[in-house]
């Protein structure tokens, strides 16, 4: 829904996504609104000014100006940006999700995406080819290769590492959104898990947690907390490191890390089907130039606790 003008009357323009409406025309009563969220998309922030000369009243005049979008159907293009809820008045800083492109597979700077081979003659030919430098995510075989990676926590300087940061700011669960035409999660030690849901746009959602490790008695921290052993089937897993290094991404007090990695799907492995239908092809290589196929697409993580969500762009990948 939006509100589509501020100026006088507030006119309020609501619509159902395709989902809502499906359940509405059921008619058995299993429409019924249970949750809702706020967002600002459109806004941006940085329109704030406050060396406007006509006084205080201007300072935010360009935001309050600010067009509002039309309310539309499609879930996966709107509310990116919702808006969080924090009783407490005491924060300086508020957590942050960030890819850790050391510890964990890097973009390609080449196509700025995190590039995912898709079947076992691609695999083998980047581990041996004169592109074998380029970082990538092994779609085929589960049990070798990189994982991502994304760190939680407060990247600030400000605020030793050491510094336990507050419970109520750890992201314990995270949602992992991937279309699921086009790959799977596994967990590190080549894990399959399951999705939670999979919307009308062929969106699935992983409800991914941090699991309960057994505490051992050599397992403490400069910290000063009781850390157990951590299984490479857990996707979430607390960060112990308490050093500012180039192998952390984050400056200050450390929340969670999570760490999966993707499959192709058997479609993507199997046909090409998919890749003439939404991607395209591009050249890998110089001596010799090698075509293959591409598909971009966009995987979402989304903490739990604080809402933070980052978007990471993803190629699927497979020799012509």
């Amino acid at each position: 829904m939006a509100f589509l003008d501020n100026s006088g009357d507030i006119i309020l323009d609501a619509v159902l996504t395709d989902e809502g409406r499906l359940r509405l025309a059921r008619g058995d009563g299993s429409f019924t609104i249970v949750k809702f969220a706020l967002g600002d998309d459109e806004i941006n922030y940085e329109s704030y000014d406050p060396n406007d000369t006509r006084g205080t009243a201007f300072y935010a005049i360009e935001i309050l100006q600010t067009p509002v979008l039309e309310a539309f159907t499609n879930d996966t293009s709107t509310m990116k940006s919702k808006l969080l809820s924090i009783p407490r008045t005491n924060i300086l800083y508020l957590p942050v999700i960030l890819l850790n492109q050391v510890l964990g597979v890097a973009k390609d700077s080449g196509t700025n995406a995190i590039l995912v081979t898709c079947d076992d003659e691609t695999t083998k030919a980047w581990a041996t080819g004169d592109y074998s430098s380029t970082p990538y995510l092994n779609g085929f075989d589960m049990t070798s290769g990189l994982s991502l990676r994304a760190d939680q926590g407060l990247n600030t300087s400000e605020i030793s590492p050491t510094m336990d940061l507050d419970v109520d700011l750890v992201e314990t669960q995270y949602i992992v959104e991937i279309d699921s035409r086009l790959g799977e999660l596994y967990s590190t030690a080549g894990s399959r898990t399951s999705w939670s849901y999979i919307n009308d746009d062929s969106i699935a959602s992983y409800s991914l947690s941090r699991s309960s490790r057994p505490i051992t008695s050599t397992a403490i921290s400069a910290r000063g907390a009781a850390r157990g052993a951590v299984s490479a089937d857990n996707y979430v897993t607390e960060n112990t490191s308490v050093t500012r290094s180039p192998d952390e991404v984050i400056d200050g007090p450390r929340g969670t890390i999570l760490e999966c990695k993707v499959r192709a799907s058997m479609e993507l492995q199997t046909s090409t089907y998919l890749f003439d239908l939404l991607g395209g092809t591009f050249n890998l290589g110089t001596s010799p130039v090698v075509p293959h196929y591409f598909i971009d697409t966009t995987m979402r993580i989304t903490g739990a606790t604080t809402g933070y969500r980052i978007d990471i762009p993803i190629r699927f990948v497979k020799k012509v």
